[in-house]
């Protein structure tokens, strides 16, 4: 049974109202569209650094993080950190001044001036259907505790129609209450809430682990008895086949190894930093292209210990209840393990508090995504049409701004009603390959062209990069889907001797195919004189 919850409702609506208050009072002094979108440019780099915290550290990453080290014990998940801080660099050096530069705010308005409105068009789309659908598939897991709560509460187990119920409500709640601030008070809003959630994120973390630490007999040092090998390093090599391609082979088919922290992160961190208008508007918040820079790199190690935190938690987790302390009830999934030990564990207030900061990181990311979303309709797809038929005055345009967050909102909505209605009728499903497995399918498409876009000046053209984009995504899912390969013989012999698909790409290797296939299709097409003229102007104007 769960104790005293007066306390944690008390912690927990102070939290939504404070975040709502700040979130409301926020709205650009200017009343411009660029006020609106970007905060006139006049955001301290720290405040920045913890917005992007707070865009990456979703309800998906609390509680699948230590669902992770729960499972394997060890940090193997953490070691994706490594590629992000060195995508950050890249993305810093080469992006970010870029963006600055042409004045942007729609990332996808450069690919338009680079090669025309069909890439622009088509990349911006991408983006929208992408990150709508990989926004409603992460907000159900905030959820996840309150179903807990519900049958600790109740006494009896919960059936997949009654989780759904509790999932819908929540996906609803929650994304209702973030698409109001967010709407109504812009960039502004999304940044200093999510400076806000941080700090409940990482009060949170930290009692997490000093109260687990408290918990398990022997503290630390029994802990420590519970870390599996590889601590870190998992460099995915097979004991018993020789040759390069078996090693191959399992190093593209392991979701976690050191080669997809290196390689398969830094492109997975590219791409979610440098050409994903959720993340990157934020960085073109700053007053200018260091200040961003800096947020950005340091953001990649701040991220680092954040994330092995996480992982720690679930580690701890599987201590506490192997040390005899506590009995994991039968029927308890392995994401839900966190979860349980919050409800039945913590004394009540703090457990508010950690239930506050599942709340803040489901927020501070679907705050975000609700911005960007409607910057980017806005201003690739709506205002575009509007102003061919005449002038729009800058209240009209913010106008437009708020009407798209409030219709993204909706669709997020639907999106998370079907994810919450598949991970109540199967609960086994992993979240974090889940979560960035549908990036992995377009966002290697739409790196791909913005590299062809940056490193070349007469390479990729307005109808080749349709077809790029196109090749790069039917590559992933060729590659990605073992039923595809064995439909058209690509397959080898299995282990009991059957017909096998040649290769699966786990989740972190797909953004790098993707983005290769891409440019080297768009590498056979040659830029457009006229686009390439458009291109040296627009230059020569922000000289």
């Amino acid at each position: 049974m769960i104790g005293n919850l007066w306390l944690d409702a008390v912690v927990l609506v102070a939290y939504f109202a404070i975040i709502i208050g700040i979130g409301l009072s926020q709205r650009s002094k200017s009343g411009s569209m660029e006020g609106f979108a970007l905060g006139d440019r006049q955001t301290p780099w720290w405040a920045v650094l913890a917005s992007i915290l707070a865009a990456e550290i979703s309800a998906a990453t609390f509680l699948g993080a230590p669902e992770s080290g729960y499972i394997k014990g060890n940090w193997t998940y953490a070691q994706f950190a490594i590629g992000t801080i060195l995508a950050r660099i890249i993305v810093s050096f080469l992006f970010i001044p870029l963006f600055y530069r042409h004045g942007v705010i729609s990332l996808y308005e450069f690919l338009g001036t680079r090669f025309g409105p069909r890439t622009r068009t088509w990349a911006s789309a991408t983006f929208l259907v992408t990150r709508v659908l990989a926004m409603g598939t992460r907000l159900y897991v905030s959820a996840i505790i309150l179903v807990l709560g519900w049958q600790l509460w109740r006494g009896a187990p919960v059936g997949a129609w009654e989780k759904f119920w509790i999932f819908a409500a929540a996906v609803v709640l929650v994304t209702m209450l973030t698409a109001l601030y967010t709407a109504v008070g812009g960039i502004r809003a999304v940044i200093w809430t999510d400076f806000i959630q941080v700090g409940v994120l990482v009060a949170a973390l930290g009692f997490s682990i000093f109260f687990l630490l408290g918990k398990i007999p022997g503290g630390w040092g029994a802990a420590t008895q519970h870390f599996q090998e590889p601590l870190f390093w998992n460099f995915a090599k097979p004991a018993a086949e020789a040759g390069a391609w078996p090693w191959i082979k399992n190093v593209l088919t392991s979701e976690y190894t050191i080669w997809a922290a290196v390689i398969g992160s830094t492109f997975v961190t590219m791409s979610t930093h440098g050409i994903d208008q959720d993340t990157v508007q934020r960085m073109l918040t700053a007053k200018n292209r260091r200040e961003s820079a800096k947020a950005t790199i340091l953001s990649g190690l701040v991220d680092l210990p954040v994330v092995g935190c996480f992982v720690l938690v679930g580690i701890l987790v599987s201590a506490f209840y192997t040390s005899g302390q506590a009995a994991l009830p039968a029927g308890i999934a392995d994401r839900e393990a966190f979860p349980f030990f919050i409800l039945t564990q913590m004394p009540a207030g703090m457990r508010g508090l950690v239930v506050a900061g599942i709340m803040a990181t489901a927020m501070g990311s679907l705050s975000t995504a609700l911005n960007a979303l409607g910057t980017s309709f806005a201003r690739d797809f709506v205002l575009p049409w509007q102003e061919a038929r005449g002038p729009v005055s800058e209240a009209g345009r913010v106008r437009v701004l708020r009407w798209s967050t409030v219709l993204f909102a909706g669709f997020i909505i639907l999106v998370g009603l079907g994810t919450s209605y598949y991970m109540a009728h199967h609960p086994k499903a992993a979240i974090i390959p889940l979560v960035l497995g549908i990036l992995g399918f377009t966002f290697g498409s739409l790196l791909g062209i913005f590299l062809v876009g940056v490193l070349t000046q007469s390479r990729g053209s307005d109808f080749g990069n349709v077809l790029a984009m196109v090749c790069g995504f039917a590559a992933v899912v060729f590659f990605s889907y073992g039923p595809l390969q064995m439909l058209v013989g690509f397959t080898t012999t299995g282990p009991d001797g059957q017909p096998a698909p040649l290769l699966v790409l786990a989740f972190p290797w797909r953004i790098t195919l993707g983005t290769f296939v891409t440019v080297g299709t768009a590498l056979c097409f040659r830029t457009s004189k006229a686009a390439r003229e458009t291109m040296r102007a627009e230059v020569a104007a922000h000289a």
